[in-house]
């Protein structure tokens, strides 16, 4: 019986059901919140999570990987971020009830109440800091820093990871030029949080939680930040192991595992495997297809998708310029899951891959 609980969760875990397993429960959170936001619910669901954390904590593989020094923080942020996430999500289907009844906002009912900042928000703050200063002392006492030796050449760490805030990024190499991946996406994440305000004028949901109102913008920002930025993160932390590969939490690391991969460029399936020919001499000509396709993709979807009734209605509330400028980042945003889907399914490496100017997408 244990066995086979371990073998589903690491089938569970295996990263194409992962991820969509992800993206599902992300898409349930904002089409269907009442089937997760009940606290009974959500209550079995957090239980579940636990005790399947008790249980997987018995292996010694799962144990080795969840108790280093720098993962245990990360496991208890994921179950804060679940906690919150719910909270906001139920207040926010609350308030969605209660606007369809004709009952006032959980925010309403209130009031405009005012508090001085002293001594109400100080004196909180001052008792919470004097907590959060006793728990890292006993943390730092009792938790092993994950210090090791001197760095050296000649011994790297295998698997060599980046801090955890930046492991969404490391995985984003796996499947992107790392100029795309470590230049492009970190200025396209930055510059597009900080155009958002600009962007997104809607007053909806200004001091109140909803989601019926703002579906579209909660559900993307839902998925880029819980399915391509912590999912992303869990992955890199619990599920990739030696060489970068994957391992399922009860799986040992083995060093010696190298999976067969044959991936190829898109000029490559075209031209070899679709017209069974040689690919061409110059690069132009080599890679027009993958040049054309990521053209249409940047250029032409966005003028697309004005024949879909939601974009038509997002183009007249936004103008030209802020409408292409946000389609922009989210068909960037976009590109991420697409190239995954791809890997997975075709093996695509690049879709241009210009060797001769180091440029590949």
């Amino acid at each position: 019986m244990e066995e086979a609980i371990k073998f589903v969760l690491n089938t569970v875990c295996e990263p194409k059901l992962y991820m969509f397993l992800m993206t599902a429960w992300c898409l349930l959170s904002v089409w269907k919140p009442g089937a997760w936001v009940k606290p009974k619910v959500f209550g079995a669901i957090m239980t579940g999570f636990v005790v399947t954390y008790l249980f997987a904590i018995t292996d010694e593989n799962f144990r080795t990987i969840a108790f280093k020094g720098d993962n245990i923080p990360i496991i208890i942020m994921l179950f804060l971020l679940v906690f919150f996430t719910w909270v906001a999500f139920y207040r926010g289907h609350q308030n969605d009830l209660r606007r369809a009844e004709g009952r006032p906002l959980i925010e309403e009912e209130d009031g405009d109440v005012k508090v001085l900042v002293w001594p109400h928000l100080l004196y909180i703050e001052f008792i919470v800091g004097i907590f959060v200063m006793a728990l890292m002392v006993v943390w730092s006492v009792g938790i092993m820093a994950p210090l090791e030796e001197p760095a050296s050449s000649a011994r790297t760490p295998n698997p060599s990871k980046a801090p955890w805030y930046f492991l969404g990024l490391q995985e984003m190499l796996v499947y992107f030029d790392p100029w795309m991946a470590g230049v492009v996406a970190p200025s396209l994440i930055i510059l597009g949080l900080m155009a958002l305000p600009y962007l997104d004028k809607n007053p909806k949901g200004n001091g109140y939680y909803t989601i019926a109102e703002r579906r579209f913008a909660i559900g993307g920002f839902s998925f880029g930040f819980m399915v391509l930025w912590i999912a992303l993160i869990f992955m890199g932390t619990v599920l990739r192991g030696p060489n970068w590969n994957f391992f399922g939490p009860f799986e040992f690391w083995d060093v010696h595992k190298q999976p067969v991969l044959n991936n190829v460029n898109l000029s490559e399936i075209i031209y070899i495997k679709w017209l069974n020919s040689t690919l061409p001499d110059h690069w132009f000509k080599r890679e027009i297809f993958g040049i054309v396709a990521t053209v249409l993709y940047v250029f032409a979807l966005p003028v697309a998708m004005l024949k879909v009734k939601f974009f038509k209605k997002l183009h007249f509330d936004l103008g030209n310029a802020r409408y292409y400028t946000f389609m922009l980042l989210f068909w960037s945003m976009m590109s991420l899951p697409i190239k995954m889907v791809l890997r997975w399914t075709l093996n695509l490496k690049y879709i241009v891959a210009i060797q001769e100017y180091f440029f590949n997408i």
